[in-house]
């Protein structure tokens, strides 16, 4: 029987069985908590103790213990023992319970369903559902729907979904001035513009006086924007993707300036081209970046001697760095580059066999090791050797080839270039034979132009930066390229013959010569095949707030064929290989990320025709 009483009766039974067996006197059942015998004298001269200062329970059982250990029947640690088994049995009480309401439930979903399956179609039963049940549903529910929105960030205020903050929007805006000065002396009818032909109709040779040349003699004043707006997007697991789009006012590699007025003029609108577009991976804490699409350089050079700083690199790149030490760290590039594919219609539409051509594929293949190393936390010092090939960019002589209109092909003209600024060495591609077709060689002369030489130039890199003075730095920058598959020989191959033949024979240099004494032979070849480049810079490395400025000074030297120019910086000279000179420049901060800057060039031929301009650039620049 003893077994069936609740537990706070069964805890005040023993508590009195207790009491009898240590001869004291228990309270009887149903005396109030609060009616208590009275103390004797020794048990109310006794200090408070903490259970003295214990508030009175809802549970009677406690009050009772309470008491009891007022009253100096039960010690402190007996009555913990006996509120704990009193907690533990009432939890489980509790969980039974719980467990019970809970196979209820299911068991009336089930009663519920297999009434519904026997109940003819179209009967409708509204289960009641208890206020306790739905509260704890809808609590239920809103922290299920708040865990998600913390987690994307849709609910926050002032946030952007997770996949958002993984995107990053950048750009910049450039306003500039260009004056563009020749001195009296330059020569203009031999100032051959060989890009103006390759890119369009085949130029007939029997029109000399209608040759397209470049403007060497009249000043120009320009107003030129560049606007470029970017976007990367961190795809996690090591993946990005970029894409790009700038201004321009044609498809030059080296160049995103719109001409203020030029195109179509009387404010026609500005066409905008894509300037990037990639997907790399990067991996072991980003010390390995595998790239493949539109990108930037991937090599590390610190001047433009031989790309110009914004060309974009179409093709795949691996770049990978070790940090051999603190102070030490190797790095190296591998890259292939397509810079032209042929077209699969390449060649005659005559239904023949052999009718169409050969692939003409040209592709930049390059490598470059190098290391960084700090001296200290200001100084340190970046050296790096490369070497680029070049293949198939070299002009090759047709065989012979029956021309009679601007719409005839030969089996070469794929080996022009499709882009080139001016300083290398061209020559004819076309065999050009001659009959009663082109009434012996005086009419329909129609011809490309090829680049004579081969490139493998090889290039060595090095910066020094002084930060002794910290936030001002000295920079020194230099770099040298040579050619190592210039031939000189071919480039001599006309020397000393009569002008007439040197513009009518494939494989003689048609530019970069002297000029002959009496106007009636091609004078000697005097390009060459080497080029280097001295820079120092003082000041901010960038420029980004008010009040920040940098100045810098130095001179260029690049032979004709010591690289390909249609890759090198277009401003010094206008563009191009075949020039030396000095520049020098400063940049001065006008608020955060906007600044301005103030270039002068000066530069020179070196071999072939004179030629010499004064470059002026007056840029404000803003960036986001």
């Amino acid at each position: 029987m003893f077994e069936t009483l609740p537990n706070a009766r069964r805890c005040a039974v023993l508590i009195a069985a207790s009491l009898a067996a240590m001869g004291g006197a228990a309270p009887a059942f149903g005396q109030a908590a609060g009616q208590t015998a009275m103390p004797d004298s020794k048990a109310g001269a006794a200090k408070p103790k903490l259970w003295d200062a214990r508030p009175a329970s809802p549970n009677a059982t406690i009050n009772l213990v309470h008491l009891l250990v007022k009253q100096g029947v039960l010690t402190e640690d007996q009555a913990a023992g006996l509120i704990k088994q009193a907690d533990d049995e009432a939890y489980i009480a509790r969980q039974a319970a719980k467990a019970a309401s809970t196979r209820a439930d299911e068991a009336a979903k089930a009663a519920n369903a297999a009434a519904a399956a026997s109940e003819p179609k179209g009967t409708r039963h509204v289960t009641y559902v208890p206020e306790i049940v739905k509260r704890q549903l809808r609590e239920d529910i809103k922290r299920e729907v708040m865990a998600k929105a913390e987690q994307e960030n849709w609910a926050s205020p002032g946030k952007y979904p997770e996949w958002a903050q993984r995107i990053r929007f950048y750009g910049d805006i450039r306003g500039r001035y260009q004056g563009s000065f020749f001195p009296t002396g330059n020569d203009q009818f031999d100032a051959l513009h060989f890009n103006a032909v390759n890119t369009g109709s085949p130029y007939d040779m029997a029109s000399p006086y209608n040759l397209p040349t470049y403007n060497t003699t009249q000043n120009r004043n320009q107003i030129k924007l560049r606007a470029r707006l970017g976007m990367e997007a961190d795809l996690t697991s090591g993946f990005n993707a970029g894409i790009r789009i700038a201004t321009g006012e044609s498809n030059s590699p080296v160049s995103t300036n719109q001409t203020m007025g030029g195109g179509g003029s009387n404010f026609s609108k500005f066409g905008l081209w894509l300037d990037r577009g990639y997907l790399t991976y990067q991996a072991w804490d980003r010390n390995l970046v595998a790239s493949v699409g539109r990108f930037d350089n991937p090599f590390w050079s610190p001047t433009d001697l031989v790309w110009h700083r914004d060309l974009g690199f179409d093709g795949f790149a691996v770049q990978g760095r070790y940090a051999v030490s603190d102070s030490f760290t190797p790095f190296g590039v591998l890259g292939a580059f397509p810079i032209f594919n042929t077209d699969f219609n390449a060649g005659t539409n005559l239904a023949q066999l052999d009718s169409k051509f050969a692939s003409r594929d040209k592709w930049v293949f390059g490598g470059q090791v190098g290391f960084s190393s700090r001296f200290d936390s200001y100084r340190e010092l970046r050296l790096a050797a490369a070497f680029y090939d070049f293949e198939n960019v070299q002009g090759q002589a047709s065989q012979p080839c029956y021309v009679q209109s601007s719409s005839d092909i030969c089996n070469t003209d794929q080996t022009r270039p499709l882009f080139a600024q001016k300083g290398n060495t061209y020559m004819l591609l076309r065999n050009l034979q001659v009959g009663s077709w082109n009434n012996f060689g005086t009419t329909s002369l129609y011809q490309y132009y090829g680049l004579l030489q081969q490139f493998r130039p090889m290039t060595v890199s090095a910066s020094l930066d002084l930060g002794d003075f910290h936030p001002y730095h000295i920079v020194l920058d230099g770099e040298f390229v040579w050619n190592t598959a210039f031939n000189r020989g071919l480039a001599a191959a006309g020397t000393g013959l009569p002008a007439s033949v040197g513009i009518t024979s494939p494989g003689v240099a048609l530019n970069n010569r002297a000029a002959s004494s009496d106007g009636k032979t091609v004078g000697p070849f005097n390009g060459g095949d080497k080029g280097w480049m001295a820079r120092v810079t003082v000041g901010k490395k960038e420029i980004r707030q008010l009040g920040d400025w940098s100045v810098h000074a130095g001179y260029k030297y690049l032979e004709s064929d010591a690289t390909v120019d249609a890759f090198v910086d277009s401003d010094f000279g206008l563009g191009g290989t075949n020039l030396k000179g000095y520049f020098l420049g400063g940049s001065y901060g006008l608020s955060p990320n906007v600044w301005a800057s103030l270039r002068w060039l000066s530069a020179n031929n070196i071999g072939g025709v004179p030629y010499a301009v004064d470059v002026v650039l007056v840029d404000l620049n803003a960036k986001f």
